[in-house]
């Protein structure tokens, strides 16, 4: 498989030693279900038209951008005035500090890329910043600017080669306290909590992203499928009951006989071959 265009082109500089480097997007978006707006008649594409509320539909060219600092109030600023502020590209990601891949709350964590040597000259520089990291246990913090934005990376080897992470800003991440405080501070049943913990030990197991799937978007591809071939179908997925606290106790035993409370199905006895 064809490796495609890179996201962005550049040099990684530990101290001293350089290499050119490209990063490419670790994920892929292509296969999600996408839909288009038509007229339910023509099923012609629709033309979204900029519309003023006074004046009716506008030119694009009469569209400026604005910044609302309160209700209905805008600060507007031109294309120059972006331009302006926009930070220059170095192509250079300069490996800044190594910090524990612990110490890195994971609501920071954002997108994955693969960070491969740009060229064959970039190899042998590539792999000791690789091998180096790799016995060090630790993950090189850098800044990119990509799409006209600086973003953090944090960076780790990987088989063969580096992931390179891009990190929110501190701004991006909300406080978990405004969420969590509301939360009543109240202790759980000892005898309930060791149930739980039984439950999680029968339920643990590798993860495979295999048996993962969206169920939403594997259901609007057979919809979609059936469409073609002149049928309908409605999805419906049931959404389970909340437990009673009254019920909680008893809902856990009842969980230790198998996934969400059922018992494992018994095996069918083999027929008999007829002979």
């Amino acid at each position: 498989m064809a490796a495609g265009r890179p996201t962005w082109q550049g040099h990684l500089r530990l101290s001293l030693v350089t290499c050119p480097v490209a990063l490419y997007t670790a994920t892929d978006s292509g296969g999600d279900v996408h839909f288009n707006m038509l007229h339910k008649e023509t099923h012609n594409r629709i033309r979204m038209v900029p519309t003023d509320p006074d004046l009716g539909p506008i030119e694009r060219s009469d569209i400026v951008k604005g910044y609302e600092i309160e209700k209905g109030q805008y600060v507007v600023v031109t294309q120059d005035e972006i331009d302006s502020v926009r930070l220059e590209s170095t192509r250079t990601i300069d490996i800044e500090r190594f910090v524990a891949a612990r110490d890195i709350d994971r609501l920071y964590w954002d997108s994955p890329y693969f960070l491969v040597p740009d060229g064959k000259l970039a190899a042998e520089a590539y792999t000791v910043i690789r091998e180096a990291m790799s016995g060090a246990d630790q993950m090189a913090l850098g800044r990119v600017v990509m799409h006209q934005r600086e973003r953090l990376l944090a960076i780790e080897p990987r088989d063969e080669g580096m992931v390179a992470w891009t990190l929110r800003s501190r701004r991006e991440v909300r406080d978990a306290a405004a969420y969590f405080d509301a939360i009543p501070d109240r202790k759980a049943d000892p005898a309930m909590i060791q149930i739980a913990r039984k439950i999680i030990e029968q339920q643990e197991g590798p993860f495979d992203p295999e048996k993962f799937t969206d169920r939403y978007e594997d259901a609007l591809r057979a919809l979609i499928q059936e469409k073609r071939k002149g049928k309908g179908r409605k999805v419906q997925v049931e959404a389970p009951e909340d437990t009673n606290i009254v019920d909680l106790m008893e809902a856990l035993k009842k969980s230790l006989g198998g996934p969400a409370g059922k018992a494992r199905p018994k095996k069918a006895p083999a027929r008999k071959k007829a002979g």
